[in-house]
């Protein structure tokens, strides 16, 4: 199974991808991930990655540990 090689986004898909994490949700659902890859032209799996990176930062800014047990943010 071949393995996406990373891609850094643009300006203009980080403004979209940063915009969907701080205002709309840190944790899409599988359809909103969908919605927000269309519109930033990248792949889904791509753009999973980068929320899950994006929360990670969150989550050391905030003082909180890298992985989330069962609370949510």
């Amino acid at each position: 199974m071949a393995t996406e090689k990373p891609v850094t986004p643009t300006e203009e898909q980080l403004e979209i991808l940063e915009y969907n994490f701080c205002k709309v949700n840190k944790h899409p659902d599988p359809t909103t991930l969908c919605l927000i890859a269309a519109e930033t032209g990248l792949s889904e799996e791509q753009t999973l990655e980068w929320f899950k990176q994006r929360l990670s930062e969150w989550r050391k800014s905030e003082g909180l540990p890298s992985e989330s047990g069962s609370v949510r943010d």
